[in-house]
């Protein structure tokens, strides 16, 4: 694709991946399903009283659909997440009762190219032609939906899973209400909740058997990845929990996040993205530190898309997360053993293996156990490697490393280039993440045999900003291997500076132009410079 097509503003291009054909199929069925949400629920939304409703918005994917409203209750400070089904009349649900009892087993799918949506649709349609049931338009779009959701889907909580703003769903027991976290309003309790402790039980092993797992009273947990690449956390009955059966779903993102998304939401400045852009690209290796959820896997895969195109790649994860658009790229993913008496597959195993396929690239998607010594010898002996690690700041991160149950030797730790902490703070009453230092272990004292570490990279709450303080050791490395002058580093800097800063400005956030453009540069710079009209 041609570099100028990329610059088109965002709304002119096709972010969505999937194939033109499903894509004007499913644009076509939710133009007919949304031009009027009200005719198909046929049931209006009002807000409960005490409660105001403070936002609204519609929810929809492939036969998918619905309404959320953020409703508030002022007197207690707490807002709530409401959605909004299609209403069923009592003959329809009677209906939607009968075509599901005729659905004898979920479609197997006998042709490649058809959805598991698309499949069932089709029994639908025949089961509907057979017994001669006439419905409108509406109709049958509302029958269609729930025998999806009964049964392919999600049930009570699909909705949730096609709701873009979503990141966290949880449930902690029947009769309590599922959580969500919300980009914008963060932790949310919603309107949805299993009152029966067997329809729970029922609803876990379901979700156990879609990501292809068992989950049972001997093994009553089970940590699974979901079809959509989403994170799941299982716990079934009341062996483990006291109040029944469990699940935590770490939603996956279908478009990943990208360095300019990063910069306009202000996690990383721009200025530090070139820096991260420039050392990744000369193969410094790197950790991004953090607590939970403060960003550390998206931003690792951000960077990533700075990693030379043709560059071998190997990634090794507990449960699939990174998207790369690399082709030279070989996932791995851990496996448990099937029995007791088999073996499972861990990090360790995955990465001395990956050490005899000769990677540039190592991308390891935790390290907290005896896979961390391997990951600091591959280091060592020239591989470049990034990482996440669960610590608040770099001496916390030198401290895990150090000691059980990690213990990489300290003249090891050496070998990492670059430490990024990551962080959640409130700007105002806004929970934000904010990237809030970058450090470089410079080398190990010889009198002392600490390791000496420089802060690069420092951010100001108070005014929510990130400032360049130290001189990078990396930076000059580069500059002497690369043969550039100061003013040929700066340079540098300042143009893949400007590079970000156009695609932020101009809202190229997608991550098959981001990384296009990227490439583009990495490729011919001056080209790409003079493409983009950058002076």
């Amino acid at each position: 694709m041609k570099l100028k097509l990329l610059l088109k503003k965002k709304e002119e291009s096709k972010i969505d991946e999937t194939p033109e054909t499903e894509v004007e199929d499913e644009k076509e069925i939710n133009e007919k399903i949304f031009k009027n949400f009200a005719l198909i629920s046929e049931k209006g939304f009002e807000v409960p009283e005490g409660l105001t409703q403070i936002d609204s918005y519609p929810v929809y994917g492939k036969y998918v659909f619905g309404s959320v409203h953020i409703l508030s209750n002022e007197t207690e400070n707490e807002n709530f997440y409401h959605i909004n089904e299609p209403f069923l009349s009592s003959s329809e649900s009677e209906i939607v009762k009968d075509v599901l009892g005729k659905l004898e087993y979920t479609p197997v799918l006998k042709e490649k190219e058809k959805s598991k949506e698309d499949a069932l649709k089709e029994k639908v349609d025949k089961i509907l032609r057979d017994f001669r049931i006439e419905l409108n338009e509406s109709e049958y779009y509302k029958i269609l939906y729930y025998v999806m959701r009964n049964t392919i889907l999600y049930e009570k909580i699909t909705p949730l899973m096609y709701d873009p703003y979503i990141e966290d769903i949880s449930c902690n027991g029947y009769h309590k209400p599922v959580y969500i976290f919300h980009r914008q309003y963060m932790n949310l309790k919603t309107n949805l909740k299993f009152d029966d402790q067997d329809a729970l039980d029922r609803f876990v092993i379901k979700l156990a058997q879609q990501c292809g797992k068992h989950i049972s009273i001997a093994e009553p947990m089970v940590d699974a990845t979901m079809p959509d690449g989403s994170r799941i956390q299982m716990t079934l009955g009341k062996e483990v929990t006291d109040h029944g059966s469990t699940f935590t779903i770490r939603k996956f993102r279908k478009e990943p996040i990208t360095p300019v998304n990063l910069i306009k939401w202000g996690t990383f400045s721009a200025e530090q993205m070139a820096y991260l852009w420039l050392c990744i690209e000369n193969k410094k290796s790197l950790i991004f530190a953090g607590g939970t959820a403060s960003g550390k896997t998206t931003s690792t895969n951000a960077v990533a898309l700075f990693i030379p195109r043709k560059s071998k790649i190997v990634t090794i994860e507990d449960t699939r997360e990174l998207v790369l658009p690399h082709k030279n790229w070989i996932p791995g993913v851990t496996r448990a053993s099937f029995t007791e008496a088999g073996r499972s597959i861990e990090m360790y195993d995955l990465l001395k293996a990956a050490l005899r396929q000769r990677p540039e690239y190592i991308i390891v998607g935790e390290v907290r156990g005896r896979e961390a010594l391997t990951l600091f010898q591959a280091m060592s002996t020239g591989h470049t490697t990034y990482s996440t690690l669960h610590a608040d700041t770099v001496n916390g991160v030198i401290h895990r490393l150090e000691n059980p149950p990690i213990n990489v030797p300290r003249p090891m730790i050496e070998a990492l280039d670059i430490i990024s902490i990551q962080s959640q703070i409130y700007v105002g009453d806004k929970r934000l993440r904010r990237n809030v230092e970058i450090a470089e272990i410079t080398d190990l004292d010889p009198h002392t045999k600490m390791l000496r570490t420089s802060t690069i990279f420092t951010y100001d709450s108070v005014k929510d900003r990130h400032t360049m303080i130290g001189s990078s050791s990396a930076l000059e490395e580069i500059k002497k291997s690369r043969g550039w002058s100061y003013s040929d580093l700066q340079r540098e800097l300042d143009r893949r500076k400007r590079v970000l800063e156009y695609m932020a400005q101009n809202d190229i956030t997608s991550f098959k132009e981001v990384s296009s453009i990227i490439y583009a540069y990495q490729s011919h710079p001056e080209r790409a410079i003079e493409m983009l009209g950058i002076n």
